[in-house]
């Protein structure tokens, strides 16, 4: 079998997805991190997807390095990293469909049949209380965890931050069951960090989301040898290079990869592996509800160490609820995602439709 083209999309002007054709007929589908989306289109076009057209799909680590190489991902980062993603999820889509098998088996197999998912709130201009009645709608709908991002961004440290007021009333609506995760997306000093997540521990808060950037590796693991609540982090960084680092010296207890940025499957079994070796849970960093999301849910499925609720986010998005590009769109159902059992991915794409948004 061989890769005949390489295409990348853009949805809705702001959405990258990639097709990649063979010369079986087989195509796979995958999709890229949506920041910067013509900036990874370009990269596919002109760089990643010529570096591996006419070549065999099914040699997933082969052709993860044949971009890597071509697109200098490890000077680069980045951009490029984004870009591989979305082709390898769609190469590993191939391969399950050429062996008539889930991704989810390819890995290995599903622990899990279901995956349970946290409401992530990404909104910022709510007041305590509209969060609170906010997260209470949302445990009423069957959600059993919900996350804030609080703080204020690209401040340190800022006296608007709202951050315990907010979690404060979270608590009070939905009780002592539900699990409340808090990101600030690294505006603490690392003293402010663990004063606030001291009284984050107090409010039962399930764990506390880059209390500083991922680059301070000092200063996460001062905020993190200091306090009982878990540290978050990982959700900006791409290799498991970068992983090790964070583990290492960052001294993190919670790891976020992100497969459209880390990029894909074949990386993420490397992180996965990694976090096993040192005894840390992975719980997956994901803000696009498409095959982000599918693809989440089949490492999510094949990894007994990524144990609790995994990222949905509720916010609209145009693709998931005014034009629905899945044939079959997922449903979260008791607060859970069932894990699809088709070959590859699992799912279909609505190919007009996403044919006429990329034309839009």
């Amino acid at each position: 079998m061989k890769i005949t083209r390489v295409e990348c999309l853009l949805l809705d002007r702001q959405f990258p997805f990639v097709r990649v054709y063979t010369d079986e007929g087989l195509v796979g589908i995958g999709e890229c991190f949506r920041r910067q989306p013509e900036l990874v289109k370009f990269l596919i076009d002109s760089t990643l997807g010529p570096a591996i057209q006419g070549k065999d799909p099914l040699d997933t680590e082969l052709r993860w390095q044949d971009m890597v190489r071509a697109g200098c991902a490890v000077e680069m980062g980045g951009a490029v990293f984004c870009a591989v993603a979305g082709l390898d999820i769609a190469l590993w889509d191939i391969k399950g469909k050429a062996l008539g098998l889930p991704i989810h088996r390819l890995l290995g197999g599903a622990v899990r049949e279901e995956v349970r998912m946290y409401a992530s709130s990404l909104r910022r201009d709510l007041t305590p209380l509209q969060e609170a009645q906010r997260a209470s709608s949302l445990v009423d709908a069957g959600y059993s965890a919900y996350k804030l991002h609080s703080a204020v961004p690209g401040a340190v440290d800022d006296p608007a931050d709202q951050t315990i007021a907010t979690v404060t009333e979270v608590r009070r609506a939905v009780g002592d069951d539900v699990e409340i995760l808090v990101d600030v997306n690294g505006a603490f000093s690392a003293h402010h960090a663990i004063e606030i997540g001291r009284q984050l521990e107090d409010l039962g808060v399930f764990h506390f989301e880059e209390p500083r950037p991922f680059y301070d590796l000092d200063g996460l693991a001062q905020v993190a040898d200091a306090l009982t609540i878990p540290i978050a982090s990982g959700e900006m960084i791409f290799t498991h290079h970068q992983y090790r680092d964070l583990i290492v010296q960052g001294r993190v207890d919670i790891l976020q990869p992100d497969i459209v940025k880390v990029p894909g499957f074949t990386e993420f079994q490397r992180i996965a592996a990694l976090a096993s070796a040192f005894g840390k849970p992975i719980t997956v960093h994901n803000t696009q509800p498409i095959l982000s999301t599918v693809a989440h849910l089949h490492v999510a499925a094949a990894y007994s160490n990524i144990p609790y609720a995994q990222e949905y986010n509720i916010e609209p998005i145009s693709i998931r609820d005014q034009w629905p590009v899945l044939k079959d769109p997922l449903q979260v159902q008791g607060g859970c995602l069932r894990v699809p059992n088709g070959p590859g991915l699992g799912v279909e794409l609505d190919d007009d439709l996403v044919d006429r948004l990329a034309r839009a």
